[in-house]
């Protein structure tokens, strides 16, 4: 297929728009002309004798596909809440092109056929493209390595028992250690559960006020700071999931002051809301971490701009309404993020004046594209044409019956918000659009 963008607005990496014409031929970035270029001599040089695709970007930004490194789609097990399908369509309208999904499914993602069964879902979905971990250890129980060879071999992109925390360390040691024997990282959800039996909501004032059991931040950072000290001792690119808590962020920041190899995440929840925003007893507020303080939310947005955490994921984790209504104790933990990701963060942060443009979009795609090493996250020649289209003008308002994602589980139900994806491509393909913006040529 070939496909001409005409007329985008694409960052130059000062924070800087420049109108640029993108040319795209199998499934690769083929040219990006200069704007004051004529698109119609472009086309007579270029599609001469092809049947050319083509999209005016007139008035969007257009950037690298979004890259989401921490997801759960939920299939094998959990089809009720997700689908790779559904999951990956929910996507696709969030304006990603690479997502990484976790291995928590039934059975759980700790054997090559089970990684088979994502790819081969996921490649029949045909929409974004989906890279799955595996898990450290067999069910995710803590007690038995799973066979990392094989698992690479099948195509897992790294090691994670990610929704429970490796509880021995030894264990940990072990799996780091031959993690790094096969260069590959280790990716670790980190909360200490004896500290946090029976509890659903962050130990805080909202906590006290319903008398709930907290979350004490220490359940995670003792995690963070055993880990590091293990990677540091096993030289393995060790990455922090979904950081939430000051404590944490201290002890990476000075991890990599003194060059251990440590990456970390956050998502957009953790950097907008606190406890303290929490309305009632809704589990649509109940994830894993959960809220911290308004002190804990400065940190990770400081953390984010001094590049002490990396990247910014969703951690999209999709419920039934049925789960969800059990209640704050009761129901299970996680939130939807795919189709809100972009737009809430560019309306905190970017329409507010405290981040450029340029960083956001970094750190949703050339800076996760580096952390994992993938090919993806560039708009340049060569690249894969994994390309979106987001509109920063339109203001819209958060409905979760219009979401993609089988998950109404959201507490941004209701908020106004900007810079709303409009197209999706991946190689060079048109998986989602807003409205019927291509015509041909």
């Amino acid at each position: 297929m070939t496909l001409f963008i005409k007329n985008a607005n694409v960052l130059n990496g000062n924070n800087e728009l420049e109108i640029k014409h993108i040319w795209v031929e199998d499934s690769q970035i083929a040219h990006i002309f200069a704007g004051e270029q004529s698109t119609s001599d472009l086309l007579e040089q270029y599609g001469s004798g092809k049947e050319v695709t083509e999209i005016d970007a007139t008035g969007k930004l257009v950037t690298p596909g979004l890259i989401d490194m921490h997801v759960h789609l939920r299939e094998p097990g959990f089809e009720h809440k997700e689908t790779i399908a559904t999951g990956t369509a929910s996507a696709a309208k969030g304006g990603f092109t690479t997502i990484a999904c976790m291995p928590n499914t039934r059975p759980v993602t700790d054997n090559a056929d089970v990684v088979k069964l994502v790819l081969d879902k996921a490649a029949e979905a045909g929409s974004v493209k989906v890279l799955p971990y595996a898990a450290i250890t067999v069910n995710e129980l803590g007690r038995e390595l799973t066979d990392f060879a094989a698992l690479k071999q099948a195509g897992a992109i790294g090691f994670t028992d990610d929704g429970v925390g490796v509880q021995n360390a030894q264990m940990m040691k072990n799996a780091m250690a031959l993690a790094a024997s096969m260069d590959m990282p280790v990716i670790a959800h980190c909360e200490d559960d004896s500290l946090v039996v029976g509890a659903s909501v962050s130990e805080g004032e909202f906590a006290r006020k319903h008398g709930l059991k907290g979350i004490p931040n220490e359940s995670e950072a003792i995690h963070v700071g055993r880990d590091i000290l293990l990677a540091e001792a096993t030289g393995v690119h060790y990455h922090v999931c979904h950081v939430s808590t000051e404590q944490s962020i201290r002890l990476i920041r000075l991890a990599k002051s003194i060059g251990i190899k440590v990456t970390a995440e956050v998502c957009p929840h953790h950097l907008i809301l606190s406890d303290e925003d929490i309305p009632g007893m809704d589990a649509n507020w109940k994830m894993n971490p959960p809220l911290r303080t308004p002190r804990d939310v400065e940190a990770c947005i400081q953390a984010v701009e001094d590049r002490t955490i990396d990247i910014i994921v969703t951690d999209h984790a999709p419920h039934s309404e049925e789960e969800k209504a059990k209640g704050m104790e009761l129901a299970p933990f996680g939130i939807v993020g795919f189709e809100t990701a972009f737009p809430l963060l560019y309306t905190k942060f970017v329409q507010t004046g405290r981040w450029s443009l340029q960083m956001l979009v970094d750190r949703m795609t050339s800076d996760p594209a580096k952390v994992f090493r993938l090919a993806t996250g560039r708009l340049e020649q060569g690249a894969p044409a994994d390309i979106t289209l987001i509109d920063l003008e339109t203001k819209q308002t958060v409905d979760p019956a219009t979401f993609a994602t089988k998950g109404k589980n959201t507490p941004f139900t209701n908020w106004t918000l900007q810079g709303w994806p409009q197209t999706t491509i991946v190689d060079g393909q048109v998986v989602w659009s807003q409205e019927a913006t291509a015509s041909k040529a």
